[in-house]
């Protein structure tokens, strides 16, 4: 068995949520997770802070106590009253959460990044400080940083609680997080080894955090990225900032956090990849007060539904070369109301519509509104081409309500399905896949649907001859009438005897 700080283990996450769910009380899921997630955030970059102290302490010439020492190499920088130590001595006083809420407020004035990002309210009444001190025992036994393989260990466990909190709210969870098979197939697809990546609606975080996975994955420097995000809710930005410190990624998150269609926070940037889940179907999204906005170059979207303002808003921002990986719901795939299929079809004529997927249902912790994948791209490799893929029965259930896209066989699939058709090598897969010249999508009233291109799965030949199957299914379907009319006057028979007439 694995020891308690083994921090390769599998159930290291599961753990660490265990624990700090005691914490939870009457406190609601919103509120709570501030609380686990920046008790996490202040243990990682304590640890760090520690690791990299010692080697300091250890060098004749250098000064482990010089700010300029830590953020040459990324580091935050944890002034002498935030260190884990003194909030490991107070784990058993009544002002551990003032102790904690100092510590922030200290880390904060030290890092110019983190300044009005931290949670700073561990001493509020309704938060149980005897709980809250367990929790800090068990995370001073536990190393958070790790130098090997694992070293964003943290980085895993804050990825796990976004998680586990997505199926705590609920239909609300959807505003911070997309689950990661989904996020990991529009990466595998877009491919962001280099380049400006940009998300609008930016969540928590988890399109970047996986591109800089898949450009780890494939030995490369993800100082090559440049990172741009949105997102309007404040709580949100903040935990978006966390998750990309943790992982020792920068970005720019705009100075504020703001409506993405109203202050946009980035107005001149061309980017080379734009991946974003943007809410669904967003309706009142302000669409009369922007009626003569530049972005709606293919048409003014409705203002009951965002879905094709998002969309025009990121090809508005896409570079010369650029791509889009977006999630949207169905609808928009076929929609006529609103002017949205004279939108589509613009989209469409202009040629820049370069796959699109349909996923399976139960993927979502928030919704159970079918989605697609729309991939966008400035430089088509196959003009006047679209790739459908319809994977809609693909996935497993891990729980009784929830669908994961495996990474070794889904998601691999669908990567490859795609990057087959860039090279100009695939061949349609009845049921699975089509290649469609946009003369045919024109044909079908720009309609995007994958299963009207892809058609049905042809059948496997299971070797029995025709008209014997004939004999036997008839024969079956016989017997079946004859159960049910034995059945039924069995019934009639069993109601006469108590009285009633048939």
């Amino acid at each position: 068995m694995a020891k308690e700080t083994n921090t390769t283990s599998i159930g290291f996450e599961d753990k660490i949520w265990q624990a700090a769910d005691v914490l939870r009380g009457n406190l609601n899921a919103a509120e709570y997770e501030g609380v686990v997630l920046g008790l996490i955030f202040l243990k990682y970059i304590s640890d760090r802070f520690e690791t990299k102290f010692l080697e300091l302490q250890n060098d004749e010439y250098a000064d482990p106590e010089d700010m300029d020492e830590y953020t040459a190499e990324n580091i935050f920088f944890v002034p002498q009253g935030a260190r884990w130590s003194v909030i490991s001595a107070a784990a058993h006083t009544p002002e551990i959460g003032n102790v904690i809420d100092e510590a922030l407020k200290l880390i904060e004035q030290s890092n110019d990044r983190l300044k009005g990002i931290l949670p700073k309210n561990f001493a509020r009444p309704e938060l149980d400080k005897r709980r809250l001190g367990e929790v800090v025992d068990l995370f001073t036994n536990i190393q958070m940083h790790d130098a090997g393989e694992e070293r964003d260990l943290l980085g895993r466990t804050y990825e796990y609680c976004l998680q586990k909190f997505a199926s705590m709210e609920g239909k609300n969870a959807g505003e911070f997080y997309t689950p990661s098979c989904i996020v990991r197939t529009i990466v595998e697809i877009l491919q962001p080894y280099e380049g400006r990546i940009y998300d609008p609606a930016c969540g928590s975080g988890g399109m970047f955090v996986q591109s800089a996975k898949f450009i780890a994955r494939h030995q490369k420097s993800v100082d090559k990225i440049s990172i741009f995000g949105q997102e309007a809710n404040p709580s949100t930005w903040k935990m978006c900032h966390m998750n990309l410190a943790i992982r020792g990624l920068e970005g720019n998150l705009g100075k504020t956090y703001a409506d993405t269609f109203f202050d946009d926070q980035h107005p001149t940037l061309k980017a080379d990849f734009i991946m974003a889940n943007p809410p669904f179907n967003l309706d009142k999204w302000g669409q009369p007060s922007l009626q003569e906005d530049v972005r709606w170059k293919y048409g003014i979207p409705p203002s009951g539904n965002a879905n094709f303002a998002w969309m025009q808003h990121m090809i508005h921002h896409l570079s010369p070369k650029g791509k889009i990986g977006l999630v949207l719901a169905n609808g928009a795939l076929s929609s006529q109301t609103g002017g949205e299929g004279e939108i589509r079809k613009n989209i469409i004529l202009d040629d820049l519509v370069e796959c699109i997927v349909a996923l399976p249902s139960q993927l979502f912790y928030s919704t159970g509104i079918p989605v697609s994948l729309w991939f966008l791209s400035r430089t088509k490799k196959q003009p006047g081409k679209t790739l459908f893929i319809d994977a809609r029965n693909m996935g497993t259930m891990v729980t009784r309500k929830l669908r994961e896209l495996t990474v070794d066989g889904d998601i691999k699939k669908i990567a490859d399905t795609y990057n087959a058709f860039i090279d100009g090598t695939l061949e349609n897969e009845k049921g699975f896949c089509a290649v469609v010249e946009t003369a045919e999508i024109e044909k079908q009233d720009f309609i995007l649907t994958p299963g009207r291109y892809v058609g049905i799965a042809e059948q496997e030949d299971d070797g029995e001859p025709f008209a014997e199957k004939m004999e036997r299914l008839t024969s079956e379907l016989s017997d079946l009438f004859s159960e049910s009319h034995r059945l039924e006057e069995e019934i009639k028979k069993q109601l006469g005897s108590i009285g009633f007439e048939i």
